[in-house]
């Protein structure tokens, strides 16, 4: 696929504007949420960034990166919008993507690529599902930044066996968002990998396709998200904590992560800009 440099700044043009906290999708909580979105969160005094969450990104230069330094724009971003405790394993699922080892941030064993990243992560001992934002109203602003100006966006997610529809004790991932030739190299490698993966089309919460989403808010207007189960993400990690997994991956996570950055890698060679 051959993205010319006038599509690419036509959407770079075109991508809607950041969401403010007194915008109407900043009023409209989803179901479940304490917030409606990062902005009004970020701005609850209770909560103590450092102490109750954590926000680590970060955007390369683009001489690090394949493109040529004459396009202001990255080819793919990795997001968690739900990691540390409250969908756990995405935060260092993120970074390994991304082509970071979670223990030392060292390049990823096996080298390739870095990639773009953001993630938002909640730091308590308990009680962190109150800082879930849903993924349509995520509305920070270096996500967004990130997201805006990438060609593919990644985002991680974890789910129950039951929310995805699936057998308890399931050991799945399912593949959303509306980048549809992403989620046929995803399901690919998935398969290749022996990771059990399920397109989650039909899969109305956990299917990633409203163009609100910010997984889909790219240069080109989609991207792709993975949900991935409890069962799953527990096999990914020797211990199962915050202090632990990070220093503890098992073999199963990096064959999931191996998997994922051959995807990527696979679209992006693709994407030769014209």
């Amino acid at each position: 696929m051959t993205t010319s440099r006038r599509t690419v700044l036509t959407a770079l043009a075109a991508a809607p504007a950041l969401v403010g906290a007194g915008s109407s999708l900043a009023q409209a909580a989803s179901t479940g949420d304490t917030y409606p979105s990062n902005t009004a969160m970020y701005a609850d005094s209770s909560l103590v960034e450092g102490t109750d969450y954590g926000r680590r990104y970060r955007r390369h230069a683009m001489e690090d990166n394949s493109l040529t330094d004459r396009y202001d724009f990255g080819r793919t971003t990795v997001i968690a919008p739900h990691g540390g405790g409250i969908e756990t394993g995405t935060s260092e699922l993120c970074l390994a993507i991304a082509g970071y080892h979670p223990a030392d941030l060292s390049v990823t064993p096996g080298g390739g690529p870095v990639h773009d990243y953001w993630m938002f992560e909640a730091l308590r001992s308990s009680d962190n599902g109150v800082m879930h934002v849903t993924s349509i109203h995520c509305d920070d602003t270096v996500a967004r930044s990130l997201c805006a100006g990438s060609l593919n966006v990644l985002s991680l997610h974890g789910c129950t066996p039951s929310q995805a529809g699936l057998e308890a004790g399931a050991r799945a991932v399912l593949v959303g968002g509306l980048n549809t030739t992403l989620k046929q190299y995803l399901l690919g490698a998935f398969k290749t990998a022996g990771i059990r993966a399920v397109d989650a089309v039909g899969e109305e919460e956990l299917a990633g396709v409203s163009p609100q989403n910010i997984v889909n808010r790219t240069l080109l207007g989609m991207g792709a998200q993975l949900e991935i189960t409890t069962d799953l993400r527990a096999a990914m990690f020797g211990v199962n904590t915050r202090a632990g997994r990070k220093t503890s991956t098992t073999q199963v996570f990096w064959d999931f992560v191996a998997a994922v950055r051959t995807a990527i890698q696979r679209m992006e060679a693709e994407q030769r800009i014209a």
